[in-house]
Parts: C-alpha cells; sequence; structure tokens
C-alpha cells in the first residue's frame, strides 16, 4: 500500500489550480455551443419550415404541420415562378436596392474620408451628427418623409422616391464603419504619394479606394440587404406594380390565405436571393468589421 502511494504522482498547487482552470473553461464553451446552437435553431428553425412547406401539399401540412415533405410538390415554386407579378416585385427589389447601394457606397466613402484623413475644427462634432442618427429610427420621420417624397418632390411610387431616404438612414451607419476603417491606412502611404506629385483627390481616387474595399463591401452588403428587407417606407410611397417584394408576399398572403403551401413557396422565394447574397460575401463582411475595429 505504501509503495503505491509513494509512486503515484503528486500535483503542485499550481498544476492543480491549471487543471481547474482548464476544466472550468471548457464547462465555459460547453456552455457557449449549446446557446449558440439555441440560437441557431431558433432562428433558422422557420426559415427551413417555410422552404419545406413550400415543398409540401396544403393537405399535407393540415394532416401532419411538423412532417418532411412526403412526397416533394415542385408545383408551389413553380407556381410561383410562372406568376409575372413574383417578377414585377423583384425586379423592383433590385432596382431600389441597387441605387439604395451605391448611393450610400459613393456617399459614404466621400463623406468618411475628410473626416479620417482632414484635420479641421468641427471635425469631430461632425463625426457625431452622424453617430446620433443612428439613434433616429426611420419610423419617427415616416410621415415628414411622405409629404416631403409625394407631395413636394413628385416622387411618390418610384424606385427613386424609396431608395434615397434609404440611403440617407444607411449613411450614419456607413460613416462610422468607413471612418476608422480609412483612419487605419499609414499616413507615411498619403505623404509618399503627395512626394510623388498626387493631390489628396488623387490619393482618394487611385490609392486610398482600392484599399477601402473590404470596407465598402461590408457597407454596400448591409444596405442592399436592409433594403431588400425594408417594408415601412415601400409601404407608404409604392402602389401597384412598382411594389417591392416584401409588399408582394403580403399581398399574396391575403389574396392566397387559403393556399399555405403557396405562401410558403412565395415567402421562401422572395428571402433566398438576399439569404445568397449575404452568405456569399459574409468573409468580405468579416474583413471589413475588423479592419474597422482596428482602426
Amino acid at each position: 500500500m505504501s509503495a503505491s502511494l509513494a509512486t503515484r504522482p503528486q500535483h503542485t498547487p499550481a498544476q492543480a489550480k491549471r487543471a481547474k482552470k482548464r476544466n472550468g473553461s471548457q464547462g465555459r464553451n460547453v456552455l457557449v455551443y449549446a446557446i449558440a446552437l439555441a440560437v441557431v435553431a431558433i432562428t433558422l428553425g422557420p426559415v427551413l419550415y417555410g422552404v419545406l412547406g413550400g415543398f409540401r401539399t396544403n393537405a399535407q401540412l393540415a394532416e401532419n404541420p411538423a412532417g418532411l415533405p412526403a412526397p416533394w410538390v415542385l408545383d408551389n415554386y413553380a407556381g410561383v415562378l410562372k406568376n409575372p407579378d413574383f417578377w414585377q416585385y423583384a425586379l423592383n427589389s433590385t432596382m431600389i436596392a441597387v441605387i439604395t447601394t451605391v448611393v450610400v457606397v459613393v456617399f459614404g466613402i466621400m463623406a468618411a474620408y475628410p473626416l479620417a484623413r482632414y484635420q479641421f475644427r468641427l471635425r469631430e462634432p461632425i463625426f457625431m451628427v452622424f453617430v446620433l442618427g443612428l439613434l433616429f429610427p426611420a419610423t419617427v420621420a415616416i410621415v415628414p418623409l411622405f409629404i416631403l417624397i409625394s407631395r413636394d418632390l413628385n416622387m411618390g411610387n418610384t424606385w427613386w422616391g424609396v431608395a434615397l431616404p434609404q440611403a440617407a438612414f444607411a449613411l450614419p451607419m456607413t460613416v462610422v464603419i468607413l471612418r476608422p476603417f480609412l483612419m487605419a491606412l499609414p499616413q507615411e502611404l498619403e505623404e509618399a504619394a503627395q512626394l510623388d506629385g498626387a493631390s489628396r483627390i488623387g490619393f482618394f481616387w487611385k490609392i486610398l479606394l482600392p484599399l477601402s474595399g473590404p470596407g465598402m463591401v461590408t457597407v454596400g452588403v448591409l444596405a442592399f440587404v436592409g433594403s431588400w428587407n425594408a417594408y415601412l417606407l415601400p409601404l407608404l410611397l409604392l402602389q401597384g406594380d412598382m411594389r417591392t417584394l416584401p409588399l408582394g408576399v403580403a399581398d399574396y398572403s391575403s389574396e392566397h390565405s387559403a393556399d399555405t403551401a403557396g405562401v410558403f413557396a412565395f415567402t421562401a422565394l422572395a428571402m433566398i436571393p438576399a439569404l445568397i447574397f449575404f452568405l456569399a460575401m459574409q468573409k468580405r463582411i468579416v474583413n471589413g468589421l475588423q479592419g474597422a475595429v482596428k482602426g
């Protein structure tokens, strides 16, 4: 007995403390992964249910709402794709989102550049105006916007009438993301360009813009997805054939309330383009945000 006790390894207090810390860290990791899986399930569960529901018939949904398609039915998606209204809604959403994205990226980089690279008296107060813009929701200004766009500017029921206000409300986030990204670029780079005879505008076009690609992609994707999913402003400003896909989903759900499977198919097809676009640009978004944080 004494020999076995003598050969048993003895742990020092430091080793015991490290082992306890390692076990505690593993326990926290398990908890974090469990919470992450729960959040993913809650987030993706309704999406998967809607996508799979489009491959079922109304009878299957009534008999077993939580079941899988058996057999798989393509008629619902085919019917939506053959519907000309769906493609008109998709065209409107795409054009408004593209216009919004272009305006946000162009004016966002132009506003962030002097706030990041120039030294002037009111630089920080002007930047704080954009920061405070994050606290100003579009719903607060929805009635004045409706009056301004529809009556004063005569841009109601047009792509530009929706895209410009959306871009204006997206600019604060754009400037807040791009400014630290531009500030992180070395000052020596700009000084070397000036020694070579480049003006500040030349430095902006030839050097800064190419290096700012990840940041511009980040704000562009966020603006595109936000515009694609917008509902309230298009609801007030657009009518008839100018309506977007989110409004089309609501209209289709009202007109075909008894066709649950068809509504699922229409909803899934309406959200898939933005979802695919966001997932395809996910790495670029992360790289752009990392550059902004490092700045």
